[in-house]
């Protein structure tokens, strides 16, 4: 008897606590970022492929939390970022998101005094890594890729992969100029030379930056002067869309040159398939935009601390792009 009211009550303490649960649940869980408003600098111009997938998973964020995401363009000019960033702290909004390429000194009066005002400011794509060190506890964090770690990577996986040797010689085209986002240029180039490889340097001017299918003589006049290059390696995202074309331009058969880049597009996707693209480093930029939106909801509500998070370590080439090319063209990769 006493065995069977034991059970009962621990019965009833059990049903009790299921209860209690469900009544906190039906109660306290809402949408974690409901009624927040967050300005996010896309870095690129309206419709620009990586852009777009940075926009897209902002969006999501803002549809999965329940707060709302104004957009801002920048046409990857550090400048209009500071702007962009100027204007947006005068809506105090209750989060900023931005992308790094103007680099800690010139963010950080902004950035300091948006966090002064009670705004969660967080990066994303290009890392600032003195700003996050001294406002990590205050929700400044990262989602991203080490910039020289990728550069380094991919550079490596190309020479492994297709046999890279001492000799051969490598055109890049990047940003080396810019500080923080350089440092993916950087990386390549010291990884080639490390191998022996001979590289030749084009730096991406503000125009093709922001244009990047003006780029097609410049690669033309560069292949032509060095007609023995082996391998080409593109820092920017819409530049390697445009390989295809550029090679085309320049008279360029599929898979004569090696072909390499950054971040993933419709065009990128169907130049892999069709041997003008050969690698293809992925960061996830649909993640870049998601991840930010996200932390700023947890900081605002729970008072959460920064979150430093890599979104991206893999590579995109001839064996995979079957599975990843549907949701590239669904802007999501």
């Amino acid at each position: 008897m006493r065995n069977s009211c034991r059970l009962a009550i621990a019965a009833m303490c059990v049903l009790g606590m299921l209860a209690a649960t469900a009544a906190f649940a039906a109660e306290k869980l809402e949408q974690t970022g409901k009624g927040l408003t967050i300005y996010f600098d896309v870095g690129g111009a309206v419709g620009e492929p990586y852009a777009t997938v940075v926009q897209n998973g902002a969006a999501q964020a803002a549809a999965d939390l329940g707060c709302e995401v104004k957009f801002v363009y920048s046409d990857w000019d550090p400048q209009i970022m500071v702007e962009n960033f100027k204007k947006s702290l005068a809506a105090k909004p209750d989060g900023i998101v931005v992308m790094g390429h103007p680099g800690d000194d010139a963010y950080a009066p902004l950035i300091n005094e948006a966090i002064a005002k009670g705004i969660v400011v967080t990066a994303t794509d290009t890392e600032l890594p003195g700003l996050t060190a001294a406002n990590q506890s205050k929700g400044f964090g990262y989602a991203g890729v080490d910039n020289k770690a990728r550069g380094i990577a991919l550079a490596s996986e190309a020479i492994r992969r297709f046999g890279l040797a001492k000799g051969d010689k490598a055109l890049v085209w990047g940003l080396k100029s810019k500080p923080t986002r350089g440092l993916s240029t950087v990386g390549i180039i010291e990884t080639l030379e490390k191998a022996g490889i001979t590289v030749g340097y084009m730096e991406i001017t503000p125009e093709i930056d922001k244009d990047a299918s003006l780029g097609a003589p410049l690669l033309t006049a560069a292949l032509a002067a060095n007609p023995d290059t082996k391998v080409v390696f593109m820092d920017h995202g819409a530049l390697t869309g445009q390989l295809e074309n550029f090679f085309r331009a320049a008279g360029v058969a599929p898979d004569k040159i090696i072909g390499c880049g950054f971040s993933l597009s419709p065009a990128t996707a169907a130049a892999i398939k069709s041997g003008y693209v050969d690698l293809v480093g992925d960061g996830q930029p649909f993640l870049q935009g998601y991840l930010p939106v996200l932390q700023i909801a947890l900081t605002k509500k729970f008072g959460f601390s920064g979150l430093v998070i890599e979104t991206g370590a893999g590579f995109v080439h001839k064996d995979n792009i079957d599975f990843i090319a549907p949701l590239a063209k669904q802007g999501l990769r």
